[in-house]
């Protein structure tokens, strides 16, 4: 039976682009986002490529609704192999200043409490099989926090440091956590459609999401760093 990596909080941009790399190697594909019409347009495009693909909606700001999901990803593929974990958060860059409670509390189940579940849902599974990896995107932020650029970066960096742990503690189980952490907009993203030509985008690069895909095919593979954020970067 092929493999099986599912990708939650698919999209145009990074989410596609591992789909089709981690498909080239023999995947196959269930890819996981909230928005029904545009996660089908997802599959019905990859599914047209050859890739065998099937979607599932699901609000990932509800972590009691995970183990159902799993259960379901499942039933349709019989295995779980990879997760990429990397919904788009609703909260913005906010000043450190000005961050309130109520703000940063948001997105704690999307960032940090839904990550937990989903681990906790495929353990099982992987421990049984000795094998399995668990692939975490984030931003620059959760890495090099910067003035003026803080809210959803707290809560990325309390993830990337449980991840780490994570890591430590089943690389002998030959279980991989990586986390690859992008200090750029990604090509095809909503997030990069939005910024445009604003002065954002001056100062951000842009990335091609086929590179950031090849870059965790390689994590995947040779299982030698817990994180890679790409491009460089250097606060401030």
């Amino acid at each position: 039976m092929s493999k099986v990596i599912a990708i939650f909080g698919a999209g145009q941009g990074l989410g596609a682009s591992i789909a089709r790399r981690f498909a080239a190697e023999g995947f196959r594909v269930a890819l996981v986002a909230r928005r029904k019409d545009r996660l089908d347009a997802l599959v019905d495009q990859l599914t047209a490529e050859g890739i065998e693909t099937a979607g599932f909606t699901a609000d990932l700001s509800a972590p009691e609704e995970i183990s159902a999901l799993i259960e379901a990803i499942r039933e349709r593929f019989g295995r779980i192999d990879v997760i990429e974990y990397g919904p788009i958060p609703s909260g913005r860059f906010t000043p450190a200043a000005e961050l309130t409670p109520d703000a940063l509390a948001q997105d704690i189940p999307l960032l940090l409490l839904t990550p937990l579940a989903v681990v906790q849902a495929v353990l099982p599974e992987w421990k049984e099989r000795g094998d399995g990896a668990f692939l975490m995107t984030t931003g620059a932020t959760a890495v090099h926090p910067m003035p003026h650029a803080s809210g959803v970066g707290p809560l990325m960096a309390a993830a990337r440091n449980w991840l780490y742990s994570l890591n430590g503690e089943l690389t002998e189980s030959g279980i991989y956590a990586g986390t690859l952490s992008i200090a750029a907009f990604i090509g095809g993203s909503e997030a990069a459609e939005a910024a445009g030509a604003s002065e954002s985008t001056a100062t951000f690069p842009l990335v091609d999401p086929a590179d950031l895909a090849a870059l965790y095919w390689d994590m995947y593979t040779n299982r030698d760093r817990t994180e890679e954020v790409h491009p460089a970067f250097k606060a401030g």
